[in-house]
């Protein structure tokens, strides 16, 4: 059977995980876990060479690419020990190629995002700086048929008013509020242990590719285009 298919019990394991999240449980189905987490890296190295076929992927292998299924306690109110679900990222390859991919697998809650999940302050202020003066063109990225048609609006948190420097009644201000630029796209569990969710994946982190190359373009070039990087 294909280790590019995740299997039943990789997403059986997560239920019975968040039912009995303590060390004694999860020692006692330690053989289970790590032929979970095997099926997960196998699945995330198949994904890594099909990324590589349209973009270029900096994330070395799929065991690189996957999260810790161990939490850290030290400052949770949560202290269980262990996460309930799969996960990993893939990071673009070079300076101009800004951005990541992440998936996370768990029973009910399975889907994808790529984007910019904390922006700092030098690129929040480029982003803003181009929203302001270019609204037009994110207007017409963001109403992108196809892009529409898969994830709908841009995902992420906003905040609550305007941001410092720009008026409330800014004719784009429902992207200025933007914390957090994102896309996102969810699946059924019938869809993960479908023998094509490795295709399915691909196809929509694909789709993505073209807001995170604009917000590339935003990212490394100035007002005028010109480049920012090497």
């Amino acid at each position: 059977m294909s280790t590019a298919i995740i299997q039943k019990d990789s997403l059986d394991f997560l239920t019975e995980l968040s039912k009995n999240n303590d060390r004694e449980w999860f020692n006692n189905h330690k053989d289970r876990y790590i032929e979970a987490r095997d099926n997960i890296i196998a699945f995330a190295d198949a994904l890594l060479a099909e990324m590589n076929k349209h973009d270029h992927i900096e994330t070395a292998s799929g065991k690189k690419s996957a999260y810790r299924i161990y939490k850290d306690v030290r400052f949770a109110k949560d202290k269980t020990p262990y996460n309930t679900h799969w996960s990993a990222s893939f990071k673009r390859a070079t300076k101009k190629l800004r951005g990541g991919y992440y998936f996370r697998i768990e029973s009910g809650n399975s889907g994808l995002v790529a984007g910019f999940w904390g922006p700092g302050p030098d690129d929040m202020k480029r982003i803003r700086q181009d929203i302001d003066t270019n609204y037009q063109a994110w207007r017409d990225l963001l109403g992108d048929k196809t892009l529409v048609e898969t994830f709908g609006s841009l995902y992420g948190e906003q905040l609550g008013s305007a941001p410092r420097g720009y008026a409330k009644d800014h004719p784009a201000i429902q992207l200025l509020r933007y914390k957090q630029f994102m896309l996102r796209y969810l699946f059924s569990d019938e869809e993960v242990l479908s023998p094509d969710f490795l295709h399915k994946v691909n196809d929509v982190f694909k789709k993505m590719r073209p807001f995170l190359n604009f917000m590339s373009e935003v990212l490394t070039t100035d007002a005028n285009g010109v480049d920012l990087v090497d």
